[in-house]
């Protein structure tokens, strides 16, 4: 391995535009957000170093024994956050093992595009994704900054870039990468009417120099074409530092080991179908690999680098198309349950689900079979009651993946081993046993808390969550301000008691998306009277989901809240006895529900 002559950053983004610069499968995707692409640029304007990259030189009769990908250059958080897949014919080409990053940032802010959901917009909404692109502020420095930034980059859509005022006139950074020799720099400052601007024009001519003439990119060149000792270079570089997670190296051993099929593109192609399914998801790479694991019946679950070994690996490719489909079921399943991105408080719970459905070999018929609705429900409470209880998902959970494949290998032929599940999940201290307090504690749960969606399809699973549900307010929150609450005549000292219940769980129900919208601020006995004319609907309502008698003033909410709250105080401890079992024999201080 050789240390190479610097090259400019234009000379790097050329090689990449003729695909001269590729990067091989196994390295993983682009990470970097808008804040760390600016700091880069920021870093460069201020003449720091950032590092040294380190290419492979792969020969031609060698390059088409590989996958390659491009560099990303127009990033988009939903359609477009993968490399493309090159189909390069054979010839010499230099893939890039460290350096990935920070020339993917180059290429975005001098030649692409950015765009990542905004903040409070459904994940769902086309327009939650404004397209950015990255401008410099040419008419002064960065406002004071905890990170030390000096020049002010930031990545903007056109119409913000285009509001000019005293102290902003935002100059598209790609301006500069066309520029062809110093003269430009000059004319782009006349075009902006900054001829006579002496800080501008130190700023332009610096950011030219940055990009044109410095020779800022320093390389170390790799020349060996053995794919095996490549790998071992790059897994050691990059563990190096803590640029990359372990799954991501591991994923790329599988990519390197994989001999049909391409292991980075499957499992990234896996994770977005996942994700799109029902009202979508957020389930990574790193749930897949392990589930990969779990499936193939590898003896053991835990990202360690000797289970991604030649011989658990052959059994991951040979059993993915499997694995695919077992997942696939297990994510709709979750959907047709209610859960979703906002909804699902472990995303862990969906491996022993795919497991079940991999080991029975259920088709998707299994998630609208009539012989199989009892079979769903037994799944549907099991993951409910998971999901509640606090600690279930989270440490110790490659022991625990591992007792409840054995529990299911041996209990679950024919069915969902509810019983047999929960007896090997107490015997690693994830029973799920409830005492009196967690009891009060999950009838304290509140809006906008994962498990609130869980606990209410736990407590009323004759809701059909295929629709879109939401975890709504009985007594609209909207009314519940503390001005509005003094206005309504509630005594001052209560109004903080209604402002704070009222996002607790008495004051919570599952109520269909359409139904909710038509709701508004109304208050409940209105909208029960308008939606349920006929007084015996109503009622059949109001007892399905504990409602009670609803007052029809806001006054009276207390009054309300705490007979309900009783009412689901006796629903949960019922529910938490599985098949209706008897509380085991402790003190009256810690009774416990299992």
């Amino acid at each position: 391995m050789a240390f190479q002559t610097p090259i400019t950053i234009k000379q790097a983004l050329d090689a990449i535009q003729r695909q001269d610069y590729v990067l091989p499968a196994i390295q993983r995707e682009f990470t970097w957000g808008p804040d760390q692409i600016s700091g880069l640029f920021d870093s460069l304007m201020q003449g720091y170093p950032i590092g040294s990259l380190l290419f492979w030189k792969v020969e031609a009769n060698h390059s088409a024994d590989y996958s390659w990908y491009g560099v990303m250059r127009e990033y988009h958080q939903r359609k477009n956050k993968h490399c493309p897949v090159l189909d390069l014919p054979s010839r010499p080409l230099v893939a890039i093992l460290d350096g990935q990053q920070r020339l993917t940032s180059l290429n975005i802010g001098l030649r692409g595009s950015h765009a990542e959901k905004a903040p409070r917009k459904w994940w769902n909404n086309p327009h939650a994704f404004p397209t950015k692109h990255l401008y410099l502020n040419l008419l002064a420095l960065a406002p004071e900054n905890e990170q030390g930034f000096k020049y002010d980059f930031r990545f903007l859509t056109p119409k913000r870039a285009a509001e000019r005022d005293e102290g902003h006139l935002w100059l598209k950074v790609s301006r500069v990468f066309d520029f062809k020799e110093e003269f430009d720099v000059i004319l782009a400052l006349q075009a902006l009417e900054l001829g006579n601007d002496q800080g501008a024009a130190r700023l332009l001519h610096r950011l030219y120099g940055v990009v044109h003439k410095d020779l800022v990119l320093p390389y170390f060149e790799e020349t060996e074409q053995n794919l095996d000792k490549v790998l071992n270079i790059f897994i050691r570089v990059n563990r190096a530092g803590t640029p990359l997670s372990y799954s991501d190296l591991l994923l790329s051993i599988a990519t390197a080991q994989w001999k049909e099929l391409d292991a980075r593109q499957a499992i990234h192609g896996l994770v977005d179908d996942l994700n799109e399914r029902g009202h979508g998801f957020q389930l990574s790479k790193d749930l897949v690999l392990k589930a990969g694991l779990m499936l193939s019946d590898i003896p053991s679950v835990a990202f360690r680098v000797t289970n991604f070994n030649s011989s658990n690996m052959a059994t991951l490719e040979e059993n993915w198309t499997d694995i695919g489909s077992a997942l696939r079921i297990a994510v709709e399943l979750l959907a047709d349950f209610g859960f979703s991105r906002q909804t699902l408080a472990a995303d862990s719970v969906t491996i022993p689900v795919a497991y079940y459905i991999y080991k029975r070999g259920l088709t998707e018929s299994y998630l609208t079979s009539v012989g199989h609705q009892g079979d769903r429900e037994a799944i549907r409470g099991w993951i409910c009651r998971s999901l509640v209880k606090a600690g279930v998902w989270g440490s110790g959970l490659d022991t625990l993946l591992l007792a409840l494949r054995v529990a299911i290998q041996e209990h679950g032929q024919d069915h969902f081993p509810v019983a047999e599940v929960e007896a090997a999940m107490r015997k690693r201290g994830k029973g799920l046993r409830f005492t009196e307090d967690e009891v009060q504690d999950l009838l304290d749960s509140a809006y906008g808390d994962k498990r609130t969606f869980a606990l209410l399809g736990l407590l009323y699973p004759f809701v059909d969550l295929t629709n879109v549900f939401h975890a709504d307010h009985v007594f609209p929150r909207s009314r519940f301000t503390p001005t509005r609450l003094r206005k309504a005549g509630v005594p001052e000292d209560v109004v903080w008691t209604f402002h704070e219940k009222v996002n607790y769980l008495a004051n919570l129900q599952l109520l269909e998306g359409s139904a909710n919208k038509s709701k508004q601020d109304k208050l409940p006995a209105a909208w029960l009277q308008e939606r349920f004319p006929d007084a015996a609907a109503r009622e059949n309502y109001c007892n399905l989901h504990d409602l009670g008698s609803v007052p029809e003033s806001i006054l009276a909410f207390m009054d309300f809240y705490d007979a309900r709250r009783e009412r689901l105080t006796v629903r949960l401890q019922e529910l938490l006895r599985p098949n209706g079992a008897e509380v085991d024999e402790v003190s009256e201080e810690d009774t416990e529900y299992d």
